[in-house]
């Protein structure tokens, strides 16, 4: 499939216990609506061509004859649908009955892959009728007028597609301490695993089994599709609620209502789990049990899919107000961790900020409060800085000295206009000339204040630089770029909006108003005189691009390290409405091309806490060359 996705489904159909021509109408019907919508991949519950449920009629010959014509009937049926079906069934071989899973593709058995854990405790009785199918392997088992194989462990894998590689248990199977999708995963490579239940359900059991389905998910780093018996099974003793769940590296893709019959997508993708098995490198196989796996091969219809999947266009933001909230509280905790750490083993009391009245400086000043809260030092042993030069406006500067006195830390104005002047006159610049030397000069004068002043106090300089400016190269090298603790330096800028505003929703009076404002103020470095009326001229945005494209382009490329192809295709669906295709392709190649040239302003980076999955700290996730060449990035691009 194009972009590594290929879709996915889950069935709860509607079952009549014992009656395997009515359970093959539902199934037959079900895979046809499957393949409508461009699925590859269709699972179907534990058993469902005869019911779970049918207990001692296992033992009846006319049962079984039952479930293999229907078998013989779906298959050929189906023939001419290209998508991989999986149906449960009772399956007779010598003195043993199997638990299997019938694997099919065009009308043709390709394998059963029989139950290894056979449950019997509780409500669960099976090892009356089915024998445990761990090390099952048989050749030349005919079936439905078919050839094929009992096998316990095999990997149904792709040609054409090399990252779709399925296998598949059985309901118990996945409960167990050793379950047979972790050696399915690690030592067969399998990226996609089926599941085929009939788990009944009782009081708590529900939330218990969406985690299990995701965590093996994540611990296996693969997609797992779980199909449930739901209606039609006997209630006898028992209620079945067909809670279907699709998950991918222990994020829930889709889940059926329960208690409902009927089908569930999700499109899964294979070079994000293949992506993250080779940053793994704990994901490692055991050669010698790889070479154990049958591997039976087949082929799909490669096209683009009209993707169902939603992508958030803020990455870095979770998408629930609560859970918003508790992750702002748990990254200012880390934060303030991080900094009081670093206060208390250098034995350092005083820190030096410069605050310009924009979000960085605002978010690395409510880290310092807190910071010096948790050691219980005076917030006027915070000084603050604010400097004004060409471009500060009176709002900004304004919302500095009332922040500095709303948390009651030491605040000191300095103006660099003469000696940013000076300046200008030893290197002979034309003030007149707003080029980058006078943009920089600025920043550099700024943070030569700031270190001069640590010296002076015997104080900590905290950077405000976040992850974005990071990725962009936007900061001046030696100049912003530099401090001796970056508290953002792993917070990218569509979070740090999020974190003071959090900050702000907690606070009172003052200190609320003047975050607010802030918050409603554009972002920029002001190193450019403002316009006639006092306002800000210089708006970041307007010549690097919007931080929400770029946060959302920098989640992808570094922690899934996927072509900007595919980003692209990625943002546009995100983005619908909001940006043209011409605008997040133009702004898609200034990231790239920035994220290669400013390599070496991260190369030198200081030391600041990781927060998240993505950073691009040289001592942590994130090391490349300062030289390396954007040109096969570029070129990508230029294919769209």
């Amino acid at each position: 499939m194009k972009d590594g996705f290929v879709r996915v489904a889950a069935v709860t159909p509607k079952i009549r216990v014992a009656d395997c021509v009515h359970n093959t109408e539902e199934i037959v019907m079900h895979i046809r609506q499957a393949y409508s919508q461009q699925a590859s991949l269709v699972v179907f519950p534990e058993l469902c061509v005869t019911g779970y449920t049918c207990s001692d009629l296992f033992m009846q010959k006319s049962l079984l004859q039952g479930a293999e014509n229907a078998v013989k009937e779906i298959l050929a049926q189906t023939a001419e649908l290209n998508i991989m079906a999986m149906v449960g069934v009772p399956v007779a071989y010598g003195d043993a009955l199997y638990n299997c899973s019938a694997v099919f593709l065009k009308g043709k058995l390709l394998a059963f892959i029989p139950k290894a854990n056979i449950p019997a405790y509780s409500e669960f009785y099976e090892g009356r009728h089915f024998t445990a199918g761990e090390n099952v392997k048989v050749d030349n088992f005919m079936y439905a007028g078919q050839c094929t194989s009992i096998y316990s462990k095999v990997i149904f894998a792709c040609e054409n597609i090399p990252e779709l590689k399925i296998a598949c248990e059985v309901c118990e199977d996945l409960w167990v301490p050793q379950s047979p999708s972790l050696d399915l995963a690690l030592n067969g490579g399998a990226t996609v695993i089926a599941n085929l239940s009939a788990s009944d359900d009782t009081i708590g059991k529900a939330e218990y089994r969406r985690n299990l389905v995701k965590m093996q998910s994540g611990k296996l780093i693969c997609a797992y599709i779980f199909a449930d018996s739901g209606f039609g099974e006997s209630t006898t003793d028992l209620v079945f609620s067909g809670q279907n769940l699709i998950s991918e590296n222990a994020v829930l893709l889709a889940e059926s209502k329960r208690f409902t019959t009927g089908i569930i997508y999700a499109d899964i993708d294979l070079q994000r789990i293949e992506g993250e098995r080779r940053r793994t490198t704990t994901f490692q196989s055991d050669k010698e049990k790889s070479n154990s796996f049958k591997r039976i091969y087949f082929q799909l219809p490669v096209e683009k899919l009209n993707l169902q999947r939603k992508f958030p266009k803020l990455p870095f933001v979770p998408q629930s107000q609560t859970t918003l909230q508790t992750r702002c509280e748990e990254i200012l905790s880390m934060q303030t961790t991080g900094l009081a750490t670093r206060l208390a083993h250098t034995g350092i009391q005083d820190v030096v900020l410069g605050l310009s009245g924009g979000l960085d400086s605002t978010l690395a000043l409510i880290v310092c409060v807190h910071a010096f809260d948790f050691l219980k030092l005076p917030r006027n042993k915070i000084h603050t800085v604010t400097m004004p030069c060409f471009g500060t406006t009176a709002r900004t500067k304004s919302n500095a000295q009332k922040l500095a006195e709303a948390y009651r830390t030491d605040f000191r104005e300095i103006d660099l206009t003469e000696a940013v002047s000076l300046h200008f006159k030893d290197i002979k610049h034309d003030p007149a000339d707003t080029d980058i030397t006078y943009e920089n000069s600025q920043a550099r004068e700024r943070t030569q204040v700031l270190m001069d002043l640590s010296n002076q106090l015997s104080a900590l300089v905290i950077g405000t630089g976040d992850l974005s400016e990071l990725a962009l190269g936007w900061a001046t090298y030696n100049g912003d770029q530099m401090s001796m603790y970056g508290v953002n330096s792993s917070v990218p800028k569509t979070l740090v909006r999020y974190l003071t505003s959090y900050e702000a929703s907690r606070s009172q009076g003052e200190l609320k108003t003047v975050l607010q404002d802030i918050l409603a103020t554009p972002v920029s470095p002001e190193l450019l005189p403002p316009d006639k009326n006092g306002e800000i001229a210089q708006k970041t945005e307007d010549v690097v691009g919007p931080y929400e494209l770029h946060d959302f382009f920098l989640y992808y490329f570094v922690r899934f390290g996927y072509a900007p192809s595919k980003i692209y295709r990625l943002a546009s669906s995100a983005f619908q409405g909001e940006y043209s295709s011409s605008e997040i392709k133009k702004w898609l190649t200034t990231f790239v091309h920035r994220f290669f040239t400013q390599q070496f302003k991260r190369s030198c980076m200081p030391d600041g806490p990781k927060i998240g999955s993505v950073t691009l700290s040289p001592r942590g996730d994130w090391r490349m060359p300062s030289d390396a060449s954007a040109r096969l990035w570029l070129a990508d691009l230029d294919s769209i």
